[in-house]
């Protein structure tokens, strides 16, 4: 707007955001403020990241919850199904408050409780990124957040091939945490 101008009307495109609560065989286990879509990546991704399962078999089915009549919208409750033999998670892990799109911490009891532990031990895996190539990856995960190019308002996270550079996922989300949980899963 130019000063001395009228003001005009202009369409925009926001980023969505909105609460999924994850239950476990029926029990809630956390709720988290996402960009709606890859619901199941991201449940699947925050099952991985918060050391419940390290298989994708641990993980038997997901579906979307029915709400009631006045009830959340069903798209906003995901229960997840354990695997026979998959132990619960333990009591203590569940997030103990309304978690939010900004930080992967939120709801933790306690600074021991953020010390992730990771099941995968990567020290012996031969891949060897180039300079070159990791110079270009930014440019090209930039180019394909189709979501953040209409609302200027999201956080992406990518898998590249390690050797040929090739994009292999990307998700987007309001939270940095969500985005990389949706990559995960």
């Amino acid at each position: 707007m130019v000063i001395g101008e009228a003001p005009k009307a202009e369409r925009d495109v926001l980023a969505g955001e909105e609460p999924l609560e994850l239950r476990i065989g029926g029990r809630s286990f956390a709720v988290t403020m996402r960009t709606p879509g890859a619901d199941f990546d991201l449940a699947a991704g925050f099952l991985v990241s918060e050391g419940v399962i390290t298989d994708p078999q641990q993980l038997s089915s997901m579906r979307y919850c029915a709400g009631g009549d006045d009830g959340p919208n069903p798209y906003n409750l995901l229960d997840l199904t354990l695997s026979s033999g998959v132990a619960p998670p333990d009591e203590s892990s569940a997030r103990a408050f309304f978690t939010t799109s900004s930080c992967g911490l939120c709801g933790k009891a306690s600074i021991d409780a953020v010390r992730t532990r990771s099941a995968f031990d990567v020290s012996g895996d031969p891949l060897r990124v180039t300079a070159d190539l990791l110079v270009a990856l930014p440019g090209r995960l930039r180019a394909a957040q189709k979501v953040f190019e209409k609302t200027g308002g999201l956080h992406a996270a990518a898998l590249f091939n390690g050797e040929t550079g090739e994009l292999l996922v990307l998700r987007e989300d309001v939270g940095r945490h969500n985005a990389v949980d949706k990559v995960i899963g």
